[in-house]
């Protein structure tokens, strides 16, 4: 218990006074989780929209191996990435390891499925009501898909805060294609592990508090920023 009042006070302490370390690696960690969440939004919804749409033969086999990718463990996602993007690897070439793309790269890897996934009950959901609709006003599979996404915005909002939250998250395989590096590639998440290896639990909370804010202010604000609790719809 007294190492939760003492990771409590770390926490005001390092946020009063504008911790120059902690305000370096928070910046760091907004930056590589949110280009992550982008990317893997971007490729995610436009799958999951023409999985609802599109009849095919391996059709339910190519959802049943995404929804099983939503439990991807990050350790393995973590040395997959490392292996391409080592010097004998064949991304290599590209100088991306220890470097906060790497990190990116192995995050949008964890989060895509996550996203495809909660994004196609969504969509599946609505195409079922759209079906007739659309087929009668014969539009072609891009307008389904484009109609399909900005309908269902709101419910791809929750998609892409649940893809955040993972992403924020994530330290494992991070730190292993990341290297934890000051100044560097550190992040909340990586800090927070190596203040425990170093026996500063207190320091270690406090870093913890202040990315469970992190997480919440960043979710608080999505909602205002997509207005769903103004219409009544949230």
């Amino acid at each position: 218990m007294n190492d939760l009042w003492a990771g409590l006070a770390a926490a005001v302490r390092l946020v009063v006074t504008l911790d120059p370390d902690l305000v370096e690696i928070t910046l760091r960690s907004l930056r590589v989780t949110l280009t992550a969440l982008v990317v893997a939004a971007v490729i995610a919804f436009p799958l999951a929209a023409w999985l609802a749409v599109r009849r095919f033969r391996l059709r339910r086999t190519v959802i049943a191996v995404l929804n099983a990718l939503m439990g991807l463990p990050p350790v393995v996602v973590g040395l997959v990435v490392y292996v391409l993007l080592s010097r004998a690897g064949p991304l290599g070439v590209l100088g991306l390891l220890f470097t906060p793309t790497a990190m990116i790269v192995a995050q949008v890897v964890i989060i895509v499925p996550l996203i495809a996934s909660v994004a196609h009950q969504s969509l599946r959901d609505l195409w079922s009501e759209y079906h007739d609709l659309l087929i009668s006003m014969n539009a072609t599979q891009g307008q389904r898909i484009r109609a399909l996404l900005w309908d269902a915005r709101r419910a791809l909002l929750t998609a892409a805060l649940a893809g955040f939250g993972r992403g924020i998250g994530e330290v494992g395989a991070i730190m292993i294609v990341g290297g934890n590096i000051d100044h560097a590639t550190r992040v909340l998440t990586t800090a927070i592990a190596l203040e425990t290896g170093r026996g500063d639990f207190a320091m270690a909370l406090g870093l913890g508090f202040v990315l469970i804010a992190l997480a919440l202010a960043v979710n608080l604000a999505i909602h205002w920023l997509g207005r769903t609790e103004s219409e009544g719809r949230w």
